[in-house]
């Protein structure tokens, strides 16, 4: 493992199961001073169990903001400050645009992309006095592409991969030495999205959770800029180059409006978890 990690404190969110629960687990063994923070108090205890004694749980409800606010100033008061942070928490409801639920739409967002914004709101601040850092946000190609019963998912991505964005012009603007990273994969078999299916898996493939960390981990460790997965999500910039028509017939051809006609989901997931 990756000894530059080695006292370098890390605040992962969404860490009590699925890619944030995997994430903390290699940096936990690389060294780091990982915190894993999630508002399911039962996957961070199985976290923890599987876990050094080096990695520290944090139970704490994103979509409340005086809670995030009270939780994350406790942590850094007590660590003095976060090195890396991973915005990896992440829900989603699978439901028809009709369907959705002014409850259901506020959670997704609340969790998806306004957490984001709380989160570097409050550690920046100290990133920017040690004039170092790195803000990891987990996106999605659901940020980059849209699909059907995915309304309220995709547009807070969208957000999520516009904050990122916005965070590294800035910050460039600024001359602020703080390093930034997209991730946008595609499906990933943790759960949350069960029954997804791709037309083309050679192109899209429904991809492993254990895969996907590994490449996220070693995408920190390199300071790389975007991680998007797998390659052929890509073509989607210059696609979008084509008329709407063609650009959502060729949607169509590949399968990207119908990857969640058999969708259902977890069968009892916590308010907050890995994309």
């Amino acid at each position: 493992m990756a000894s530059e990690f080695k006292n370098t404190t890390i605040l992962i969110t969404g860490a009590a199961s699925g890619l944030g629960r995997s994430l903390s687990l290699l940096f936990d063994a690389a060294g780091a001073h990982t915190i894993a923070l999630d508002v399911d108090e039962t996957g961070l205890a199985l976290l923890q169990k599987a876990s050094s004694s080096n990695l520290r749980t944090s139970p704490c409800d994103l979509t409340d903001t005086e809670q995030t606010e009270h939780v994350l100033k406790q942590l850094v008061e007590e660590t003095g400050g976060i090195d890396i942070l991973v915005n990896n928490a992440g829900v989603t409801s699978g439901k028809f645009l009709e369907e959705l639920t002014g409850a259901d739409v506020d959670r997704t967002f609340r969790i998806n992309s306004i957490s984001h914004f709380q989160t570097v709101r409050i550690l920046l601040p100290h990133m920017m006095k040690k004039q170092s850092g790195h803000i990891v946000t987990v996106a999605s190609a659901g940020g980059i592409v849209a699909s059907p019963r995915m309304a309220d998912y995709a547009a807070s991505k969208f957000a999520a991969v516009g904050f990122d964005e916005a965070m590294r012009v800035e910050f460039r603007h600024r001359n602020i030495p703080i390093h930034t990273t997209l991730v946008a994969p595609f499906f990933i078999n943790t759960g949350m999205f069960k029954g997804v299916k791709t037309r083309f898996s050679w192109l899209l493939p429904i991809m492993d959770q254990e895969k996907v960390a590994h490449r996220i981990f070693h995408a920190i460790r390199r300071r790389k800029k975007r991680l998007i997965m797998p390659w052929f999500v890509y073509t989607a910039y210059p696609l979008r180059l084509l008329p709407l028509t063609l650009f959502d017939a060729v949607g169509s051809f590949f399968g990207i409006s119908r990857t969640m006609d058999d969708y259902t989901g977890r069968t009892h997931s916590p308010d907050q978890t890995a994309d």
